[in-house]
């Protein structure tokens, strides 16, 4: 996985997420992850759609990222749930179709895992707002390419920057590059006093080897 070439806009975009508590780093009270593991960080990036400047920059950067690394592709597909609506907003702002992938099949009615129109051989570039382990990431592009889209890449918000994600995404041949990033987070959060110094290993640590991290 690789970031942004705009260094810049990675630090503003650290910022703002730490500003409105898109992200909390708490690594004397971790939180509880839905895997069991305990984490220094909670990442809720939807926060940003609330904050119509943030939501805007977030968006621009998406579409300069794609035309960057993607041309311009034949419909732009987000994720459930975080990636629907900013990615509806950068379809909008490039003037292409959009369709959002489930995490599971309905169980009714059509029994859709994809919704919208999508034909077989068109290029799609998947939006997500965040990139943990890239299990539900991949099993969205599984599902794309099962369809017949030929998936040229796909952008997030923010990634952890997780090695698991990052052999997993290259095993599947996923071309990835995220806004934002962990190390990017904790450079600008130490330097916006959110962190101190003594705070870093700990951090560090959990980064590596977030499964066994204790505080």
């Amino acid at each position: 996985m690789t970031m942004t070439p705009f260094d810049n806009s990675a630090l503003k975009i650290a910022e703002f997420l730490l500003q409105i508590k898109a992200i909390k780093l708490q690594p004397e009270q971790p939180f509880t992850w839905a895997s069991g593991w305990k984490s220094p960080i909670y990442c809720d990036n939807r926060k940003t759609l609330s904050y119509p400047q943030i939501r805007t920059f977030i968006r621009q950067q998406f579409v300069s990222l794609i035309n960057e690394k993607f041309a311009t592709p034949d419909v732009i597909a987000g994720v459930a749930t975080g990636g629907i609506a900013i990615g509806a907003l950068v379809a909008q702002e490039m003037g292409l179709p959009f369709i959002y992938i489930r995490s599971e099949a309905k169980k009714h009615g059509l029994t859709n895992m994809i919704e919208g129109e999508l034909t077989s051989g068109q290029n799609v570039v998947v939006i997500e707002d965040l990139i943990s382990t890239a299990g539900s990431s991949l099993k969205a592009v599984e599902a794309l390419r099962e369809k017949g889209a030929n998936v040229k890449g796909m952008v997030a918000i923010f990634t952890y920057g997780f090695d698991v994600a990052n052999e997993k995404l290259k095993e599947a041949n996923c071309i990835t590059n995220s806004l934002c990033d962990y190390n990017t987070l904790i450079e600008v959060a130490l330097k916006h006093e959110y962190i101190n110094e003594s705070d870093l290993e700990s951090l560090k640590n959990w980064r590596e080897n977030p499964s066994v991290w204790k505080q």
